[in-house]
This record gives structure tokens, sequence and C-alpha cells, in this order.
């Protein structure tokens, strides 16, 4: 398995561990998880065509520097918040709806990521 390869399998794990938390009721562990998913599949492509991971969680960033198309930017600017707004008490309370929103939206982050791959 490829370096590239064992980040999109965490990216799918952390994914999972978002559903988990959706069906759980835990709105913010779920958005949390679907940001983490999106970020690990993103390094797996930086990781292909840099040959080094860039140690940064910005998700709109990471998009920048791969040339994602701009629909996929804009995923990643709605999924970016979860990453700090889950992690503290002070953070924005979420939401069902917020958390299906980041899962459904990490989901084609990881799609897109996983086509890329193939090429």
């Amino acid at each position: 398995m490829t370096v590239s390869e064992e980040w999109v399998k965490k990216a799918l794990e952390d994914l999972e561990s978002a559903k988990y938390n959706f069906k759980g009721g835990l709105w913010g562990n779920a958005a949390f998880f679907a940001q983490q998913a999106a970020e690990k599949a993103l390094k797996a492509l930086f990781i292909k065509r840099f040959k080094f991971l860039m140690k940064i969680h910005d998700l709109v960033t990471l998009a920048k520097k791969l040339k994602c198309p701009n629909y996929l930017k804009v995923l990643c600017n709605n999924l970016n918040p979860h990453y700090t707004e889950t992690r503290y008490p002070t953070g924005r309370k979420h939401t069902q709806e917020m958390a299906e929103e980041a899962i459904k939206n990490s989901g084609k982050v990881i799609e897109w990521v996983k086509k890329e791959l193939r090429k």
C-alpha cells in the first residue's frame, strides 16, 4: 500500500467515525471527523503530487495548492471551521443539519480525491 493509499484509508475511517457519531447524536464530533476525513484525503493527493506532507489544517489552502475545482474549494471553506469550533466548549453549537452537511461535503471531497489519485 502506498503512502497516499494509507492516507485515503485513514480518511475513510474518519468518515465512518463521523457517520457513527452522527447516528449517536454527537453533531460536533461528527462534523469534526468529517473535516478530518476531507483533510486526510486532500493530504493523500498532496503527498502523491508533491512527495511531501504539508503540515496544515486549512482545507482551502490545500485545495488551492492542489488546483481543485472551485466547487470543491467552497466545500472546503464550509468544512474548515469544524476543525476548531468542535474542539472547545466555547465553539459554535453544532446541529444535526450542520453535521449532516459536513459529512456530505467530506464525502464529495474524498470522492474527487480518489478520482484524481487514479489518474
